[in-house]
């Protein structure tokens, strides 16, 4: 990896003192010529230069900064990650910057960048990496740039970067949530199974059809509805099942925020719930506890995730990075009463 560039080695290019550097940079109030001034800024952005903001904050007798990625703020999953993050910064004095990308995966490796130029002490990403190979590659690169500096980086995700990482193990989760649908008496099932782009979805996905074919039970083409990873997506897709008439008792939602919209589209068409159709999620985030039916889901301890993440970047450095693997639990709840027993 390449090395971190240096205040003085802007200053030497630039021909200037290294004091001379350091008061255009970090935001000394002493006067430094427009010529001078213009020639050593030139230099940092050829360079790709970033002050080290917490160093300089430090002295104003600040703490330093983690950098917490994730996809969508709005989203109860990556805010309860978010949280746990910060429980334990609080606890270790570091404050938290969160950044959303908007659930755009370009965004990612941009703010990767950012944090980079802003010399915070660590990074945690948050959120399912995407399929594309090309978007993977340049975040790849903006992490091995961002470690260079001697800062640390640590996903909550697929172990697909030079990180350490922790992984909630889906394909487990739904392929045990599959098991127990089959053992409530459930046989014809749809999945809303959100975009084929992120990998937590499609492993997901991967565990539902494993964990039906294990009892014996099929999962045909027609019955796998893609959407977006939010409420709406889970909306529509719930929607675009019910228009194709599909003959199903249970549809699993690949997480909870589908299977709430997934149930606000089935209340809209006048079924009773559960009594029309059985619906399930993943992720067991707190509105699965308050919805009506309460959600079957898959518990996964959310707060630990973003708990454990940052006592990774905290950690001595290991060559070969570590992956920590969480598995969910199933929870069945109201949505999804045994079929014997449905009105």
């Amino acid at each position: 990896m390449a090395r971190a560039v240096t205040l003085r080695d802007v200053a030497q290019l630039a021909g200037v003192s290294l004091s001379t550097a350091s008061r255009v940079l970090n935001g000394s109030t002493r006067s430094v010529g427009e010529q001078l001034r213009h020639r050593v800024t030139a230099v940092a952005r050829e360079l790709d230069y970033a002050p080290n903001a917490p160093a300089r904050a430090m002295v104003r007798g600040h703490v330093d900064v983690v950098g917490v990625v994730v996809h969508d703020i709005d989203d109860p999953y990556f805010s309860a990650v978010a949280s746990g993050v910060m429980r334990r910064a609080e606890r270790t004095g570091l404050l938290v910057a969160v950044s959303s990308t908007l659930r755009r995966p370009e965004r990612d490796a941009d703010y990767v960048a950012a944090f980079r130029r802003q010399r915070v002490r660590a990074v945690i990403l948050v959120g399912s990496r995407t399929t594309d190979r090309v978007e993977l590659e340049r975040l790849r690169t903006e992490v091995e740039r961002f470690q260079a500096t001697g800062a640390r980086v640590a996903a909550v995700s697929q172990p697909h970067l030079p990180v350490d990482s922790v992984v909630v193990e889906n394909q487990a989760g739904a392929q045990e949530l599959a098991g127990e649908l089959v053992g409530l008496g459930y046989r014809r099932f749809a999945v809303l199974a959100g975009p084929a782009t992120l990998a937590t979805a499609r492993d997901r996905l991967a565990g539902f059809r494993a964990g039906f074919a294990r009892h014996g039970v099929s999962l045909p083409e027609e019955h796998v509805i893609p959407g977006e990873f939010t409420r709406d997506g889970g909306y529509a897709a719930m929607r675009r099942a019910l228009r194709q008439g599909l003959d199903v008792e249970c549809v699993c939602a690949v997480n909870d925020v589908m299977a709430v919209g997934a149930l606000a589209a089935l209340r809209d068409q006048g079924l009773r719930l559960p009594a029309g159709i059985a619906v399930t999620g993943f992720d067991d985030i707190a509105t699965a506890r308050d919805v009506t039916p309460r959600l079957t889901t898959v518990r996964v301890d959310l707060e630990q995730l973003g708990d454990a993440a940052l006592h990774l970047v905290l950690s001595d450095p290991v060559e070969v990075p570590r992956v920590r693997r969480l598995r969910g639990r199933v929870v069945i709840r109201e949505s999804t009463p045994p079929l014997r027993h449905r009105l």
